[in-house]
């Protein structure tokens, strides 16, 4: 149980990790985070405090695509993530400003945001805890429309990054980066991951050989 926990809090840390990266890149938020600014530009409050609010939402979205009974646990991971949006925008980054910064080292910043954000979403999904509804939402989509995970996160990518341009949100290379190259990363990070989170579980292969 610890591993798996470790590894749940680590994939959600590097996730977030990403996501401020891409926010302070000033080249556009990603499509989830490009919406959530809006809204809080529009009635305020902070990003992660509508990212939780919009979750909860989601959940019913999610249990009606998958025909099942919306998940109570799913809101564990809606109020750590939210948390850890916070604390990477509102306090690690909070004095950070890419505004004037070249050209060059902000489209890096963005990239290296888009990498770790699939790095790490990859990463949290593989202990199989409660997923965050806006991830579960493309495997879900996946599932339910027999796609594959790259499919499943464009589809969601493209639906969301059109809400956000239709309030306000700041779109641009950082969301349509996001909305292109994340669910390659993240099929790729999570196929060369999965045997080595099984391969180093305390259970060892037989873990690895139930999996499978």
């Amino acid at each position: 149980m610890f591993y798996r926990a470790t590894i749940y809090l680590v994939g959600m840390f590097i996730n977030f990790f990403g996501v401020a990266l891409l926010i302070n890149a000033t080249l556009g938020a990603g499509f989830w985070t490009s919406f959530f600014i809006g809204v809080s530009d529009h009635l305020g409050y902070t990003v992660g405090f509508w990212y939780g609010a919009f979750q909860l939402l989601i959940i019913f979205i999610n249990a009606k695509l998958m025909n099942n009974l919306p998940e109570a646990r799913a809101v564990i991971p809606v109020i750590l993530e939210s948390l850890i949006l916070d604390f990477w925008l509102e306090i690690v980054f909070a004095r950070v400003d890419l505004t004037t910064a070249p050209f060059f080292l902000q489209v890096t910043t963005l990239l290296a945001g888009v990498a770790f954000i699939g790095l790490g979403v990859a990463i949290y999904i593989l202990p199989q805890f409660p997923r965050a509804p806006v991830d579960q939402l493309f495997l879900a989509v996946s599932a339910r429309f027999k796609l594959s995970l790259q499919t499943g996160q464009t589809v969601v990518a493209v639906i969301m990054t059109s809400l956000a341009l239709i309030i306000g949100g700041p779109v641009g290379l950082g969301t349509l980066a996001p909305m292109i190259l994340l669910g390659p990363i993240i099929q790729l990070c999570y196929t060369r991951f999965y045997p080595l989170y099984y391969r180093l579980h305390p259970s060892g292969e037989r873990a690895y050989q139930e999996a499978v």
